[in-house]
């Protein structure tokens, strides 16, 4: 009879053949081999470890011999005492993929974002294009060597965008740090490897000079043909509001006899309600749209009733040949209201833009609505 070892060997494990529970001795961590006769009598022989989790003891099955040999069976028992003692469950239970843990993220974050917010769908195309390797590996099996594999093809050609997938794979990590699904964010090492970026961090949103948004109105009329998403674009055009706000419009928010739009506080990027003074040519857009409606809450509804999607108003300015984004339209207001000389507490108001300053603020308890109205119905002449 083959003599038991204190700890197991190599020789031992591959001649024993009496049945029985055989340990690897004080320092195996658990592992023991599992030797035992099937119902036609032959010997079977598996690896086993016994781990405490979260305060019970559990019996974590490692492979049969001898496809899993002794120095693998041992490697893979280092491994799971080590996940067990940073506070993670060895059998994968509960450990997400990448995947899963950014749908998660996503959602998180979705309550902090404006209703009808691109972001949701902005995030899950960064992950498509931007992470896919990472996808559907568990994250506490990532590491940084495969955050570089994604961050280093596009660090230098497409900084803005490697950026934002810098920025959005992050929370992912943060999100599984909270979560005890591993103890690092392997992206800090991985940027800490690649070079220092050069340019494209400028922020600023491509715009035509505001003496050019009058021909870029006419050649979107030509190509929009009143569609909804065009009204849409004409109505940002105008009122200078920003595009997700445009695109949420609803008629409960707008007063057409008043020629007011009343945007809540929801909607807008700084968290107040805000008014819209409604000119000429932006009441004429909206009963434009109210014809298309067919009844939807939605000033500009999608072809399926939902709210415009961001790449469908973008759509328009592309077929209509402008060289400017939805955002761009407020900066070219913006400069005309500084050529034009209106006062510049008068402008960041027609923007919604909140004062950084909180003396500002508190001095400035007006929203100027009468003021904005002017400069909105000037700026509607103007481009009209």
């Amino acid at each position: 009879m083959t003599k038991r070892p204190r700890t197991l060997t190599a020789a031992f494990v591959r001649t024993v053949g009496r049945t029985g529970v055989y340990g690897d001795g004080r320092g195996g961590r658990g592992l023991s081999l599992r030797v035992y006769r099937t119902v036609d009598g032959r010997i079977t022989k598996t690896w086993r470890q016994r781990v405490r989790i979260n305060g019970r003891l559990t019996s974590i099955g490692l492979g049969p011999y001898p496809e899993v040999t002794l120095a693998e069976a041992r490697r893979k028992a280092l491994d799971n005492s080590r996940m067990v003692r940073q506070g993670r469950d060895p059998r994968g239970r509960g450990v997400p993929t990448f995947a899963k843990a950014a749908r998660r993220t996503i959602e998180l974050h979705r309550d902090s974002w404006k209703e009808g917010s691109p972001l949701p769908q902005q995030w899950e195309s960064t992950f498509r294009l931007h992470a896919a390797p990472l996808m559907e590996m568990p994250v506490d099996r990532i590491t940084s060597a495969d955050v570089l594999g994604c961050l280093s093809p596009i660090w230098s050609t497409m900084p803005t965008a490697a950026r934002k997938a810098k920025h959005r794979i992050t929370a992912v990590f943060r999100w599984c740090i909270g979560r005890n699904y591993r103890r690092d964010n392997p992206v800090d090492r991985a940027v800490a490897a690649l070079p220092k970026q050069n340019g494209g961090g400028g922020g600023h949103h491509r715009a035509l000079p505001h003496g050019e948004i009058a021909s870029a109105l006419r050649a979107i009329r030509r190509v929009g043909d009143g569609s909804p998403a065009a009204l849409c674009v004409e109505l940002i055009a105008l009122t200078a509001v920003r595009p997700g706000e445009a695109r949420g419009a609803r008629w409960d928010e707008i007063d057409m006899d008043a020629a007011r739009w009343t945007i809540p506080a929801s909607r807008m990027k700084a968290g107040r309600e805000f008014t819209v003074p409604l000119g000429t040519g932006a009441l004429a857009v909206l009963e434009r749209a109210r014809r298309l409606s067919d009844g939807s809450p939605l000033v500009f509804p999608s072809r399926t009733g939902r709210m415009l999607a961001p790449r469908t108003a973008a759509g328009v300015l592309r077929r209509a040949g402008v060289d400017s984004t939805l955002h761009g339209f407020r900066s070219s207001a913006r400069s005309w209201m500084a050529e034009s000389g209106v006062p510049a507490e008068v402008a960041e108001a027609c923007l919604a833009h909140v004062p950084k300053s909180r003396v500002v603020q508190a001095y400035q308890r007006s929203d100027l609505l009468e003021r904005r109205a002017e400069v909105l119905r000037a700026w509607g002449d103007y481009i009209g």
